[in-house]
């Protein structure tokens, strides 16, 4: 089955078909007869040939720091989404969390001939920084902020400190916090600084905020942490966790000790993980709109391959919001 053969069965031009396979430019009318076609004889191009003959690759590298994370997951559907209907494959490579595995699959996406990466970043270590900027081809960059290059982040301070706010309405003075490392910025570094804006303003000692790092954002980490921090602050009447999931680890070890989450202590966690819905009282969180992070970063990087010059392409940073979901864990 060719090209020709395909354009014979849907009444159009071979160059119409091309189009098609190539995503280029078709009306609706011949682009749903021709789909209907190659569906229906089960033709798959040869992407190789394809590249030959166009000069263009049309997969993209998606660099993730763990498959199992929920977050991870919405934000690659969203990319894949938007790839797929660009007629993009995604090659999805998953660091789990080893900073030296993510800088080796920056270098062998690229010697695969993929023809962007869009990296879930983690962190912005000067190898890191270097290795994007050496990138031969164009690259976006999810969840960090980097300089002179297209971005899609959440706002991690403002979401925390909103959070710490509401918790600080409930009456809760003596919050612990229970962090990550903060070799990340945006969950490290960012959300402990919204915790602290938020004691600030009511004039509590944010510098002195009792807080516990976890090596990892589970359950097991969460309740490690839990435990130190009941140990070190036992007048602590409220926890705030960097994510759900660490929450869920505290919640065991709060009632353990027989502190009644959302009476005697406030818990309160960022994510919007679905179990937060079913756990009682259900968990108090921050909901990111990770599936449109995805879309966005995917979106940035089409633009920037649209471009003849990919380097002369707009560096564009996208800020995304997020909602405050108040359950009875407060």
């Amino acid at each position: 089955m060719t090209i020709s053969d395909i354009a014979k069965l849907a009444g159009v031009s071979s160059a119409a078909v091309s189009r098609y396979l190539n995503g280029g430019p078709l009306s609706e009318q011949k682009r749903a007869v021709i789909q209907a076609v190659v569906e229906k004889t089960g033709y798959s191009p040869d992407t190789a040939a394809q590249t030959l003959r166009t000069g263009k690759v049309r997969q993209v590298g998606v660099i993730v720091p763990s498959i199992s994370s929920q977050s991870v997951g919405q934000i690659t559907s969203g990319i894949a989404a938007e790839l797929g209907a660009s007629r993009y494959l995604m090659l999805l490579a998953d660091t789990e969390l080893d900073e030296q595995m993510e800088l080796e699959y920056l270098t062998a996406l690229q010697r695969n001939h993929v023809a962007g990466i869009i990296l879930l970043g983690c962190d912005n270590s000067p190898q890191l920084c270097k290795a994007l900027k050496d990138c031969r081809v164009p690259v976006v960059v999810t969840g960090q902020r980097f300089a002179d290059l297209p971005c899609v982040y959440n706002d991690d301070r403002a979401a925390a400190r909103d959070l710490t706010r509401k918790m600080l309405e409930h009456g809760r003075r003596n919050i612990v916090y229970i962090g990550g490392s903060e070799q990340d910025a945006a969950t490290g570094i960012a959300r402990r600084q919204g915790v602290q804006d938020a004691l600030r303003e009511v004039g509590l000692n944010a510098d002195g905020l009792p807080r516990a790092y976890c090596a990892a954002f589970s359950m097991e980490e969460g309740h490690r942490c839990m435990e130190e921090l009941l140990a070190r602050c036992p007048q602590l009447d409220g926890v705030v966790c960097v994510t759900d999931t660490v929450a869920f680890g505290a919640l065991q070890v709060l009632r353990a000790a027989g502190r009644r989450v959302g009476q005697d202590v406030g818990l309160a966690g960022i994510g919007d993980n679905w179990a937060g819905k079913v756990v009682e009282p259900g968990l108090t969180t921050i909901r990111f709109y990770q599936r449109q992070v995805g879309q966005e970063a995917a979106r940035m990087l089409l633009q920037s391959l649209e471009h003849t010059e990919p380097d002369a392409a707009p560096v564009r940073q996208t800020t995304l919001g997020y909602t405050l979901v108040e359950r009875g864990s407060l």
